[in-house]
């Protein structure tokens, strides 16, 4: 019995980037699983989404969060720190989805405890392809915590 035979993942995206919103629902929808994409914009919606405030007092608990750095109002690594100092939202994995490909930016999201770090690529189908393949390793590799028990 796989993870899809008894209930769907919950991610949440937190990208400003309207073309890689569309990019990412694409590689799910390609993938055919039962997951289900959350979007935000900014790193303020982010956490308000996590801590189910400001109009997102019927947010789902998400299983998985993919999160850009180069975000308006809150950076990614600002929200990444909110998100691990939080014992109800620390459990969440966080994958870095982002452009930089600056060291900087690397070694401070694994020091924040990122799951791990991604790099867009610039290219349609390898984007795809990376997306999917995040999905895959979370939906088909890991073990994630049963819903409500993050805290």
């Amino acid at each position: 019995m796989t993870m899809h035979d008894w209930r769907p993942i919950e991610v949440l995206l937190v990208e400003d980037d309207q073309g890689d919103i569309l990019l990412t629902k694409e590689a799910f929808d390609l993938n055919k699983v039962r997951n289900r994409l959350h979007v935000v914009t900014d790193g303020e919606q982010a956490l308000a989404y996590l801590r189910r405030q400001n109009g997102f007092a019927g947010a789902t608990r998400p299983d998985l969060i993919l999160l850009d750095l180069n975000l308006p109002r809150m950076g990614g690594l600002e929200v990444l720190a909110e998100v691990k100092a939080d014992a109800a939202l620390r459990t969440i994995p966080v994958v870095i989805l982002t452009t930089s490909e600056a060291e900087e930016d690397i070694l401070h999201s694994y020091r924040l405890h990122a799951n791990a770090y991604v790099s867009k690529p610039v290219d349609f189908e390898q984007f795809i392809r990376v997306v999917r393949q995040i999905d895959d390793f979370f939906v088909t590799v890991v073990k994630l915590p049963s819903p409500g028990q993050g805290a």
